[in-house]
């Protein structure tokens, strides 16, 4: 006859579980605390949310003419800034990747380099490059070209670290050079890895050009400053709507292309 096995008073109770759970709140709570959060406030103006939601129910349909331009703009800013990082991603990252290149000093001194240019906030960036180049949509193309090199460029090295290195050595045999072993045994394990980074990257990049715009660097972002500074919340409505629409073919190519590639 078969029996149960025997379960501990651990087991039997889920004790692991509720402690996991009981620190995990307590740890909330204790960083909220430590962090100044008034919930209280949170409560006493959730009103407000409800009060801009109501001026923002009725979008102002004519102003679709005025934001098209703006949202093309944002739309090559994030395409342009995005494609630069990329592009000067790839071949950095494989200096990064540590079953290509074995020398620590330098796949440290590079991952150190990106690690640095990943700390750097994309307001900060756009800041600075207004002052260099001016107002206009050049400076959030270069803060977007940096912060997509910074980012690829972390996400592809991973991905080739984790690639067969089965083709590696059979090139490494027969006597091929690095070069030679990146084309052809490296590049097409990964090439679909790299579209599916390109293609979320930009999905980013086109919901983070609207912040960039609040500085100046132009795009749909600088419209949705104008419609909040004067409380034309109806125009804020729109330029929102037509940033959803955006974002939304964007992340559907993106799944399109995904499926297809991987």
């Amino acid at each position: 006859m078969n029996h149960l096995p025997q379960r501990t008073l651990m087991q039997k109770w889920h004790l692991k579980s509720l402690s996991s759970v009981l620190i995990f709140v307590i740890l909330l709570i204790g960083s909220a605390k430590v962090c100044g959060i008034n919930w209280s406030s949170l409560n006493q103006n959730f009103s407000q949310f409800f009060d801009l939601f109501k001026k923002m129910a009725h979008p102002q349909w004519s102003y679709v003419t005025v934001v098209i331009q703006p949202i093309i703009e944002t739309i090559k800013m994030a395409l342009i800034g995005t494609t630069l990082g990329s592009i000067i991603a790839l071949p950095i990252c494989v200096f990064a990747a540590r079953n290509i290149v074995t020398n620590k000093i330098v796949t440290t001194s590079i991952r150190f380099l990106l690690n640095i240019i990943r700390t750097l906030p994309d307001l900060m960036l756009a800041a600075l490059f207004v002052a260099i180049v001016g107002i206009g949509p050049l400076a959030g193309i270069l803060t977007l070209a940096i912060f997509s090199f910074g980012m690829v460029s972390k996400l592809f090295y991973e991905a080739i670290e984790t690639i067969d290195s089965g083709p590696l050595e059979a090139l490494q045999a027969v006597g091929a050079n690095k070069i030679q072993i990146i084309v052809f045994a490296v590049l097409p394990q990964v090439i679909n890895n790299f579209v599916s980074y390109f293609l979320y990257t930009l999905e980013i990049n086109v919901r983070a050009s609207t912040v960039l715009g609040y500085l100046g660097a132009g795009g749909i972002g600088v419209y949705l400053q104008r419609s909040l500074d004067s409380f034309n919340y109806q125009q804020t409505a729109v330029i929102i709507l037509a940033i959803l629409v955006v974002v939304l073919i964007i992340d559907g190519l993106s799944n399109y292309l995904r499926e297809k590639l991987l």
